[in-house]
């Protein structure tokens, strides 16, 4: 079984910072890449920020300045530094792993529950 947790959220004021970590646990051969979603009311999910297993990493254009996504491979976690919030980045953010169980597995996705991002004065 394989658990993604978030935490890190919260409600933060224009312009403030929050930093976001997703833990993985339970049985993981090897994580090949983490990322983080974001869903705000009555918009599709979409991606915010990815890195690989190489440490490549990619950002949706809105963020890209403000926001850094890190990992530590030991720990099996990602974080997302997030600074210089906007009302717009009010959402739920989700992390997803792409990873293998076993050496002969296949990769599959696997997704946290979620934690909110709220951005407001």
């Amino acid at each position: 079984q394989v658990r993604l947790v978030e935490s890190g959220g919260g409600l933060v004021q224009p312009g403030g910072s929050l930093r976001l970590s997703c833990a993985a646990s339970g049985t993981i051969f090897t994580i090949d890449a983490m990322g983080w979603y974001r869903q705000a009311p009555g918009k599709q999910r979409e991606l915010v920020a990815q890195i690989t297993s190489g440490d490549s990493t990619n950002y949706e254009d809105s963020v890209k300045g403000r926001f850094t996504i890190s990992r530590d491979a030991a720990k099996n976690t990602a974080y997302l530094q997030m600074n210089s919030l906007k009302p717009e980045d009010t959402a739920v953010y989700y992390c997803k792993a792409v990873l293998r169980t076993t050496a002969w597995s296949t990769r599959r996705d696997y997704w946290g529950q979620g934690t909110q991002v709220t951005v407001s004065s």
